[in-house]
């Protein structure tokens, strides 16, 4: 037996649903760090020394939770650098959770398929 993709994305999909409501706080939490970034951290482009953009601030902020960290926009002030932290570990937090939903998924698809999680066939063993 073989675990069906389309079961494994629609187990991915309704757990994702059934975390909607914790998602949303995360997302809402970047959101008002990446506007704090803007205000209060001092985000600099590197290239040109200049204030960044909302933009640049932005992608900055998406950049950092994805923990990328190009380097071409940097904040300035301190409380800039706690955000840029706080949005390095909101990522990870982010990643997690989705991956975690990812094996979820992939287990309920292993386990409606007759598999256990080594792989083998449950009546068979």
């Amino acid at each position: 037996m073989r675990i069906q993709p389309h079961q494994a994305m629609t187990e991915f999909a309704r757990v994702l649903w059934h975390l909607r409501a914790i998602l949303a706080v995360l997302l809402i939490l970047f959101l008002v760090l990446s506007v704090a970034m803007y205000y209060v951290g001092g985000a600099v482009d590197v290239a040109t020394r200049t204030p960044s953009s909302p933009g640049q601030t932005f992608y900055f902020c998406a950049v950092t939770a994805l923990t990328i960290g190009y380097g071409d926009v940097i904040p300035t002030t301190a409380l800039g650098r706690i955000v840029a932290v706080s949005l390095g570990l909101l990522g990870v937090l982010i990643t997690g959770v989705i991956t975690a939903t990812a094996v979820y998924a992939i287990q309920v698809a292993a386990h409606r398929a007759g598999l256990d999680l080594a792989g083998h066939d449950r009546g068979r063993d």
